[in-house]
């Protein structure tokens, strides 16, 4: 099955599609298999936020038909220890690489995990399709092209991103009162850039930023963190990071300093619902009055119809990013259709029906369609509040193409 070109493959993913190779056949896929990769972590806390996307993808390859093949999915969990892994991550998608039916990726769901993916997949020209990747850097500018290599753009991402995504909350968070704001971030792609970009636009808008510091994934104890916020005299928090890098603890740490009742402000790295390891689970009462947002549209066309389908599937309400996570398989599904129709099904020819036509995809989210650097079009942040122990939707602000 012709799905690469291995020509200029690192040494280690060369070694992966070759011993792939030797096992069968690089003919015509037709009436063959056909396997669509899904790369999120699965494990700890991690599983709340990342679960809804996988349970959303696979419901869309269930229902995929696509005549003259079978359509299946691989499922792969990168996380260790309940937070998500960059080199497993990595490693996974090598795995993904070697296996010669694997003709598109789901994933990954976390900034730092996609900076060590992108270069793995754009060497194999194996198209992704991330539902919640939101760091800028990944595609623009010299970053996103450093991590393509110079080559054809393989990954694209439904969720806008943290320059909106930052400012989106900063604006909210002056909207609420907030003032003086102590920030704390995991120091990872993910958490710092979108910590960044709310500072930037929070102090443009007049605020004050009295203190920040940064601390990584796999931080237990946040109390010295929490002390210097109530000594700063902040009247907000902002924590820039999801729920597996501490977001709860951070959450509980304040309380147990005594400023609990302080508005805590995130991104969508704690929009999680309110499943067993969510930001509302851990953070139990503390939750309440914290504030969130998610990279794309609340007010999803169809939305009802879907959730009686993914209730019926999976035995409970779609929330976060199942949507996000079905409209990416969506829009593979229809790449490997566009393949399919053209006679020759390949990697090269999913990943060009996808992002070098110019194409509009009708998805769950409405019409989605990418830039040039594989960027939604759809620029929309949506804002939540905690309430009554859920997320309670707010607003939504179109940021227009």
């Amino acid at each position: 099955m012709k799905v690469f070109n291995k020509k200029g493959l690192s040494a280690l993913a060369a070694v992966a599609i070759l011993a792939a190779a030797c096992g069968g056949s690089t003919a015509s896929t037709a009436g063959k298999t056909l396997t669509v990769g899904i790369s999120f972590p699965l494990n700890g806390s991690s599983l709340a936020a990342a679960g809804p996307a996988r349970d959303g993808a696979l419901l869309a390859i269930k229902e995929a038909s696509i005549e003259g093949y079978t359509l299946k999915a691989k499922v792969l969990d990168h996380a260790k220890e309940g937070a998500h892994n960059p080199d497993q991550a990595a490693a996974d998608m090598l795995t993904f690489v070697g296996q010669e039916d694997v003709v598109a990726v789901v994933g990954p769901f976390n900034s730092a995990s996609a900076r060590a993916q992108i270069p793995v997949s754009s060497e194999a020209g194996l198209l992704q399709c991330s539902p919640s990747n939101t760091n800028p850097t990944l595609t623009k500018g010299a970053d996103g092209e450093a991590l393509r290599g110079g080559r054809a753009v393989n990954y694209v991402r439904v969720a806008t991103t943290d320059d909106l995504q930052g400012p989106a909350v900063a604006v909210y968070a002056k909207e609420n009162g907030a003032v003086k704001i102590y920030i704390l971030d995991s120091t990872d792609a993910y958490g710092k850039g979108v910590a960044d970009a709310f500072e930037a636009q929070f102090i443009a808008d007049g605020g004050t930023v009295v203190g920040r510091s940064g601390l990584p994934t796999g931080t237990t104890d946040f109390s010295a963190v929490a002390t210097a916020a109530k000594a700063a005299d902040a009247d907000s928090i902002f924590y820039g990071g999801v729920t597996s890098d501490g977001a709860p603890l951070f959450r509980n740490a304040l309380a147990q300093a005594g400023i609990g009742a302080l508005p805590f402000y995130g991104a969508d790295g704690i929009y999680d619902g309110t499943t067993t390891g969510s930001y509302i689970d851990l953070a139990g009462a503390n939750a309440e009055n914290s504030y969130a947002s998610q990279a794309a549209i609340e007010n999803i066309p169809g939305k009802a119809d879907f959730n009686v389908k993914f209730l019926a599937e999976f035995g409970k309400d779609a929330e976060g990013y199942a949507y996000a996570g079905y409209a990416c398989a969506q829009i593979i599904i229809e790449g490997i259709a566009a393949a399919v129709a053209g006679g020759d099904v390949t990697r090269e020819t999913v990943r060009s029906a996808v992002v070098d036509k110019g194409a509009a995809f009708e998805t769950v989210l409405g019409s989605v369609s990418f830039d040039a650097v594989g960027d939604t079009t759809q620029r929309i942040i949506s804002l939540y509040k905690v309430e009554g122990g859920a997320w309670k939707f707010v607003k939504e602000i179109n940021y227009g193409n």
